[in-house]
This record gives C-alpha cells, sequence and structure tokens, in this order.
C-alpha cells in the first residue's frame, strides 16, 4: 500500500494552507509529519482521508486516486483524529460494534474481540467510554481507526496528554500493528519521531521544509552544535566557564553538572585543562548525540 502526494496546495481564500506538497510513503513504513501549530499538519492528513478537498494536486492510495465519493478509498483508510471522538456513554464493545456496523464488517463480533485483544482492552471491555482513563480512550480509538483492517493508518497526536507509562504503551501497539501497513502519525513530540518512524516530514508555513530519516536529519542543521555534559564532584559556577575558546552557551542542570554548546567546535580538551587548573574532579566529560530538536528548530526558523 503505497501512499502518493503530488503537488497538492490548499487555499482558503486569500490563506495558503498547503503549498505544492509532495512525497511517498511505502506499504511497513511509518512517517512522522512535524511542524509548529498552523503549520498544515492536520490539513494535509484531511486531504489525504478524502475529509477535505485539494484546491489542486492529487493523492493517491495504493494507485487510486483519493475522491471524497469513492467508498473504496475510504475502506483503505483507518483514521484517529487529534481530538478522538468518541461517545461518551456507550460501552467500549458497544462503541466498537456501532463502528463496525458502519464498515460492514462480516462476522463483526469475532473481528471486534481480535482488535480489542490486539489493543490490550479486554480488562476495560466492560466498562463505558467515559469511565475510562485518557490512555485507555486512547486505545478505543485506534481500535476503531483499525476495526476494518485498513491498509493505511493516519494518527493525529496520537499520544497526546498521555502520562510517560501510557506513551510507551502506545508507541509499542503502533509499531506492532505497522508491520504490513503504512502509517501516518503527526506529532510534536521529538522523542515519538525518533523511536517511531522511518522517514521525517517537516511541514513550515504550508511547505515541505525537510523530507529526511531521523539520523538524516540530526545531520542537517545549518548551522552544526554540538553539545558537551560535563558534571564535577564539587559545586562550581557557570562563569568559570567564560574563557573556554568556541564556547556559544552555557546551561546550568546543578550546581555540579552542566551543558555546553559549541559552533562545531571539540570543547573537551579544554574542559579537561580548566578542570586541572582549578582543580575540580571531573566525574563526566562527554559529547552528546545530534538531537531532532535542534534540527527542527533551525529547519523551521
Amino acid at each position: 500500500m503505497s501512499v502518493i502526494v503530488e503537488n497538492v496546495c490548499k487555499l482558503y481564500r486569500n490563506q495558503t494552507a498547503l503549498d505544492n506538497i509532495s512525497f511517498s510513503v511505502e506499504t511497513g513504513s511509518i512517517m512522522g509529519i512535524l511542524g509548529p501549530n498552523g503549520a498544515g499538519k492536520s490539513t494535509l492528513l484531511r486531504i489525504i482521508t478524502g475529509y477535505l478537498t485539494p484546491t489542486s494536486g492529487t493523492i493517491k492510495i495504493n494507485g487510486l486516486k483519493v475522491d471524497p465519493d469513492n467508498l473504496e478509498i475510504k475502506r483503505m483508510i483507518g483514521y484517529l483524529p487529534e481530538n478522538n471522538p468518541l461517545y461518551p456513554d456507550l460501552f467500549v464493545r458497544e462503541y466498537l460494534r456501532l463502528a463496525a456496523g458502519f464498515y460492514k464488517i462480516p462476522n463483526s463480533k469475532k473481528r471486534i474481540e481480535e482488535i480489542i485483544d490486539l489493543t490490550a482492552l479486554n480488562s476495560e471491555a466492560f466498562k463505558k467510554i467515559g469511565a475510562l482513563s485518557k490512555g485507555y480512550r486512547q486505545r478505543v480509538g485506534l481500535a476503531q481507526a483499525m476495526l476494518h483492517d485498513p491498509a493505511l493508518l493516519i494518527l493525529d497526536e496520537p499520544t497526546s496528554g498521555l502520562d510517560p507509562a501510557q506513551l510507551v504503551e502506545i508507541r509499542q501497539l503502533i509499531r506492532n500493528i505497522s508491520s504490513d501497513k503504512t502509517v501516518l502519525i503527526s506529532t510534536h513530540i521529538m522523542q515519538e519521531v525518533d523511536a517511531l518512524c522511518d522517514k521525517v516530514l517537516i511541514l513550515n508555513h504550508g511547505k515541505v521544509a525537510a523530507l529526511e530519516t531521523p539520523e538524516k536529519l540530526k545531520t542537517l542543521s545549518i548551522q552544526k552544535i554540538r553539545t558537551f555534559l560535563i558534571e564535577f564532584k564539587e559545586e562550581a559556577s557557570f562563569e568559570i566557564f567564560d574563557p573556554i575558546e568556541g564556547l556559544t552557551k552555557c546551561e546550568q542542570i546543578s550546581t555540579q553538572k552542566f551543558l555546553l554548546y559549541s559552533a562545531d567546535v571539540d570543547l573537551r580538551p579544554a574542559l579537561f585543562h580548566l578542570a586541572v587548573k582549578k582543580s575540580l574532579t571531573l566525574l563526566t566529560l562527554q559529547e552528546q548525540g545530534s538531537t531532532m530538536e535542534h534540527s527542527f528548530l533551525e529547519i523551521v526558523k
């Protein structure tokens, strides 16, 4: 199941929401869609689902052009919108039976039990949706999106508002279901992209600002930023780093631990000599890897 987006534009009167967007995703791949608020992420996902019509350009799913009236296309797509609209007064199984009726799923009772098992909703399936935690409500949304076994799964902010334990569970669930599907995820969480995605699309002001793998994206900084972690046994003040040549920024994590930044300069030799000069005992001195946050912030600037 391939998804091909070609030269898609979306205008709202005089405002350009999407400006000539093109990319493709293959089966078994997870693509993360990043961008600041208002960049066009949700608009793009709604166009791919057929909910919105582009002003120009085309989207093809498995070779078929997306058309709001094409039911065959809609059967290929599972969609979890950002606000995860559910019926709080319905029981979990009751809600899934309702969704199965929309898709006219044969032997729906068996399929509902399969999807409850897949999304680990077994212990909560007897409850009303309104009584579930945020993490379990997200699971119900995912269960609904996957109920008809779609080839393309579109998730808009699927982990928004979840606690760390719930984040890990939902990410693992997405990984488990992605092996034979194409998955598009819109998110603000950089760690999520790093942990899940094979490719990253960054939108900014409705345009494609970057389209790379997470690993490649970390190397795309306009200015190479290097980060160093230093920790002393004794307490110290960040002013002691002022003489270090090439230092561009210093962040104090604690009275003993600091993050130092440079523009493509290795600060470790100078930091070692500084520690010796100041009679400070080094506990840690290491260069941190490039981060998605650094690259993202530079790209959208």
